[in-house]
């Protein structure tokens, strides 16, 4: 009897987990990451075999529309910013004084020298608009239950790849690991979560390394060193007067 019992709590729960829909999961885990808004610090690394490159910034986000990255170290780029308001990028240069608006030709150039792209931070909010989602597979990962969830772009999507493998955690709707392919269906990257740990009030991958599969050696590493969720953000924040602050008038 109490074999029976428990393989139907085993059924129920393996049907709960396929119940909900790949849109709901990669919807809760964005959510996990971002909340309505955000603030925080970090690290970031590039690595490639000839060099290795360091910076510290500061980052101000609210919702899926509006992003102020403001590099703080090393000495000779600190001060350079990149706002993001809804589908449009502008970057201000400090030594320079100039603020250039990043054009589609420009979007899938590095951004900041790093394995991301310009169009990264154009384009990572509009998954749920761009792509038709479906649970794959479940498979254990690193010794946790994930779904696999495949990403394909709907027909006239302005994203350029053509498909993105996505596993999730099934406790706590954590990302774990995020593959790229291209057109011809080939991996062009893939962005690996870990270091997981309770931060601004919540358990999120305080790690994120985004690994070049057609660079080898090539990687970028972002490292959180302190993150605030939810905190009332003015719209200041995201101003042109705000990404000129300092300029010399």
């Amino acid at each position: 009897m109490k074999r029976s019992i428990l393989l139907v709590l085993c059924i129920l729960a393996h049907t709960q987990l396929f119940a909900q829909s790949a849109n709901d999961i990669v919807k809760r885990s964005e959510d996990l990451l971002k909340g309505k808004s955000s603030y925080g610090t970090f690290h970031m690394m590039i690595e490639t075999p000839d060099f290795t490159r360091s910076m510290e910034m500061e980052t101000w986000w609210v919702g899926n529309d509006k992003a102020l990255i403001v590099v703080t170290a090393p000495r000779r780029e600190a001060g350079n910013k990149t706002l993001k308001v809804n589908d449009e990028l502008w970057m201000y240069l400090r030594n320079t004084e100039t603020t250039i608006k990043i054009p589609p030709s420009m979007m899938l150039q590095s951004w900041n020298g790093s394995d991301f792209t310009n169009d990264d931070l154009v384009r990572e909010s509009s998954l749920i608009d761009d792509y038709t989602m479906k649970i794959a597979a479940e498979e254990i990962v690193d010794g946790m239950n994930a779904w696999k969830i495949e990403l394909i772009p709907k027909p006239d999507a302005p994203v350029v790849w053509g498909r993105i493998l996505s596993w999730i955690r099934t406790e706590g709707y954590l990302p774990v690991r995020a593959e790229y392919y291209d057109e011809s269906n080939a991996r062009v990257r893939t962005m690996i979560y870990s270091e997981y740990k309770k931060m601004g009030g919540r358990m999120i991958p305080a790690k994120w390394m985004m690994v070049n599969d057609q660079k080898p050696g090539h990687r970028t590493t972002f490292e959180f060193k302190s993150v605030t969720f939810d905190a009332p953000i003015s719209n200041r924040i995201f101003s042109f007067q705000e990404l000129e602050k300092g300029k010399t008038r």
